[in-house]
């Protein structure tokens, strides 16, 4: 395969040839190696291993853009006439683009552990098939069972007009673990996702989640549903990165902002969203996690942004682009999932920083409500959330009580962060994102939180009166 590394004079040379015929020029290649294997059931649906090469131009004439992206690098000149023509027609603004420092630098994510490209595809596919082994022999209730292997190494070189010059590698990794579990008409789904970009071991002591998944599944079958009401509920790290990440991270997206002003005008910074204690923060710069990397797909280095401070809002992420129409500084958080789409404004590793109640006090007081953990799914529609909780007991008389089951916590964002209570002294970093935005789908993220009291959250169907 290709070795880009050699390519960087030829960018350097195309970047000087052509920059004067444009605001601002950028080329991006990629190559990347990985490995896909999908089982359910007893069948194996894909077992594929893969190499691409390819990479993307994107030229800025006027505030209009032109992208091109290419699989045969020996087109790589064409593409840059191409990306070039497409902005200069339709350029007729001003290009405002937020300055970055000049760079050239080679940078990868250091490993803690064995490089995927180094195990045998063999052995990933015993790996899936001992976590499937243990899925299906939980119970004879389990009626299907799915395992999801995915990794990817890719090394990128990157050259713009501003005098950045970039590669940089890294590889991730991430596994998914389903049970289905059917009793008459009732069926109950256990999951179980982790990820990381340190190694290959990271991936392979998961004998007890998965063969706890599996259980929830079946345990839940005899569970009753929860009695939908309006609740003061406890969720766990794992809900509370999920809630930080889908329902307020996506809203800090200066590029959902910045073309909607009703919606800016709600983030508007310096307004209070929670509590005193409330601090929120997105960033790539913290390593070892999914969202973790030195430089986004423009050239910033990576930072680490306060969203909320103290429970008022400080912050947003941003491209150069968002920064420059907004005034405000990048936070290096423009990525492109890889060289077929051009970088968007995306979060990197969100989460809500750890507080000072002891967990056990946060049940306290509580005369009747929901203790919500892990997560099966969720969608937010703007400011309104629906998060399905992977298991959940009762709350009485300020003591776990109970199980029940098909418990969704739903609500509007600004209405729940308000409503926040108390913040546990806990934290987790739950590594098993995959986030989609603009047709991107499956970019790697990480986010973490404490534990987390929050009072009137709708669980279970409407209201009672």
């Amino acid at each position: 395969m290709t070795d880009i590394t050699n390519y960087k004079n030829i960018l350097t040379d195309l970047i000087k040839l052509y920059r004067d015929r444009v605001d601002f020029l950028a080329i991006r290649l990629e190559t990347s190696e990985g490995t896909n294997i999908m089982l359910r059931g007893d069948k194996i649906e894909t077992l594929s291993e893969g190499i691409s090469k390819g990479g993307q131009v994107r030229a800025c004439y006027k505030g209009g853009w032109g992208f091109a992206a290419f699989n045969e690098l020996s087109t790589l000149s064409q593409r840059v006439e191409e990306a070039i023509i497409a902005a200069r027609l339709v350029g007729e603004d001003e290009t405002l683009l937020a300055p970055v420092e000049p760079v050239e630098i080679t940078c990868q994510l250091p490993f803690t552990g064995t490089d995927p490209r180094l195990v045998p595809l063999a052995q990933k596919k015993a790996l899936c098939d001992h976590y499937n082994n243990i899925l299906r022999q939980v119970s004879d209730k389990i009626t299907t069972t799915s395992v999801r292997y995915g990794d990817s190494t890719q090394k990128i070189l990157l050259a713009t007009s501003d005098d950045v010059l970039i590669e940089q590698s890294w590889a991730d990794l991430e596994m998914r673990f389903s049970a289905t579990a059917r009793n008459g008409e009732t069926v109950q789904t256990g999951r179980e996702t982790t990820g990381s970009r340190r190694g290959y071991e990271d991936l392979t002591q998961w004998e007890q989640q998965v063969e706890e998944a599996a259980k929830r599944a079946v345990n839940a079958l005899i569970l009753p549903p929860v009695k939908g009401n309006n609740y003061t509920v406890v969720i766990d790290p794992v809900l509370t990165g999920l809630f930080v990440h889908e329902a307020f991270g996506h809203l800090s997206e200066a590029d959902m902002l910045y073309e909607n002003p009703d919606l800016l005008e709600v983030m508007s910074m310096g307004r209070r969203f929670g509590p005193d204690n409330l601090q929120i923060f997105d960033g790539a710069a913290p390593q070892g996690h999914r969202g973790s990397y030195f430089y986004d797909d423009e050239g910033v280095a990576a930072t680490t942004t306060q969203l909320i401070e103290n429970g008022v809002l400080v912050g947003r992420l941003h491209s150069r682009e968002t920064a420059g129409k907004l005034e405000e500084k990048p936070t290096g958080n423009a990525r492109c999932l890889n060289y077929h789409y051009p970088p968007i404004v995306r979060m990197t590793n969100t989460w809500i920083e750890r507080g000072k109640t002891p967990v056990e006090d946060l049940f306290v007081d509580i005369k009747e409500g929901v203790y919500a953990k892990n997560w099966l799914g969720g969608m937010t529609n703007g400011e309104m959330f629906t998060f399905s909780a992977g298991e959940a007991w009762m709350i009485r008389d300020g003591k776990i009580s109970e199980p029940v089951r098909d418990v969704t916590l739903s609500g509007n964002v600004f209405k729940t962060l308000a409503n926040i209570e108390a913040i546990g002294d806990d934290f987790y970093w739950d590594e098993s994102g995959g986030c989609g935005k603009g047709g991107q789908s499956g970019l790697p993220v990480g986010c973490g939180g404490p534990s987390l009291r929050i009072k009137e959250v709708m669980v279970g169907g409407e209201a009672t009166e």
